[in-house]
């Protein structure tokens, strides 16, 4: 592509980004940067994992991002009691046009397009793991039959804090297949006093459809066709790198407090999240500064840490912050 093409191409993913940013912003107070996080995870063909305290609108945003696209949407409540079929379906016996009886399969609510799993981490491991062929594969297998799922494509699983009662952390494997992971801090007194003027009143605001499945799906084709040059690409694996203790050249931090690194999947995180960033800074060529603006969203939950950093209260957002700082 030449560059005046690039720069026309980048310069109008730009302004749709924007403008569907700025549609769910009507309805949600605050949180702009976890808005354009979400849509970045939607439009790299990812998912994100959000947490937060009850209350602070994460449930809405997902829904309201459903409504801005013209998508279908689903939502699935884990509770303790949920089991794998109420997600992916189950076989049941009906009757055919002849009176005869068949067997027959009845499509769950992941058969949707935006699927919110509402507080995950309140399920069994067991139902949370019906979503792994989902979110990796986009189909579902139910005896010898594999059911395609229609793209686009996304789940968008909230949970609360682990230190809260009645939760089940989700496996390394399955945080794993969560492209970004996202925190919902607290509104301040600013934003409460919005968030109160827009829905203690008669009129509560709504969004408009903003573009549809095509519109999306060609904008994930041009976060696909943004180059990457080899000195920004192996930035990015150092990155992923420098996370594992068992490797001499990680940073100290490292080698001292993390048991287990991040996956392939982070290098990819960094790669497709910085390709978005580039074209919202309206450039068609990834940078370094790119993949630092992802790393704490990509690479979080990709790092468990020891017994002794866990002792000492360390968060994974600070390993990453000195991992940013000495990876050359």
């Amino acid at each position: 592509m030449d560059p005046q093409a690039a720069e026309k191409t980048a310069e109008r993913f730009r302004a749709d980004f924007h403008r569907l940013v700025d549609e769910v912003s009507k309805v949600i107070v605050g949180y702009r940067e976890i808005i354009e996080a979400v849509l970045t995870c939607l439009l790299c063909d990812g998912h994100a994992l959000l947490e937060g305290v009850p209350g602070v609108g994460k449930t809405l945003m997902v829904q309201t991002l459903s409504d801005s696209l013209d998508l279908a949407f689903s939502r699935i409540q884990f509770t303790p009691d949920l089991m794998p079929a109420d997600v992916t379906g189950t076989t049941v016996i009906s009757e055919d046009e002849s009176g005869a009886r068949c067997l027959q399969f009845q499509r769950g609510p992941i058969f949707s397009q935006v699927v919110l799993a509402d507080e995950i981490n309140r399920a069994t491991p067991k139902t949370q793991s019906a979503l792994l062929e989902a979110m990796q594969e986009h189909s579902v297998t139910s005896g010898s039959t594999t059911y395609k799922l229609d793209p686009p494509f996304i789940v968008l699983a909230t949970q609360n804090p682990l230190e809260m009662e009645g939760t089940y952390p989700l496996p390394e494997a399955q945080m794993d297949r969560f492209l970004f992971k996202l925190l919902f801090p607290f509104p301040n007194a600013a934003e409460l006093a919005e968030i109160l003027d827009r829905t203690t009143t008669v009129a509560m605001p709504e969004a408009s459809r903003v573009m549809g499945a095509e519109e999306l799906l060609a904008m994930r084709r041009t976060v696909r066709e943004v180059p990457v040059a080899d000195h920004v690409r192996d930035y990015a694996i150092g990155l992923t790198l420098n996370t594992h203790p068992e490797i001499d050249e990680s940073p100290e931090i490292t080698r001292k407090y993390v048991r287990y690194g991040s996956s392939p999947r982070g290098a990819q995180a960094l790669m497709l999240g910085g390709k978005v960033r580039a074209l919202l800074d309206s450039r068609f060529a990834l940078a370094r500064e790119d993949v630092d603006a992802v790393a704490h969203m990509a690479l979080r939950h990709r790092i468990v840490l020891n017994f002794e950093g866990e002792a000492i209260g360390l968060g994974t957002d600070a390993v990453i912050d000195e991992i940013l700082k000495r990876t050359k």
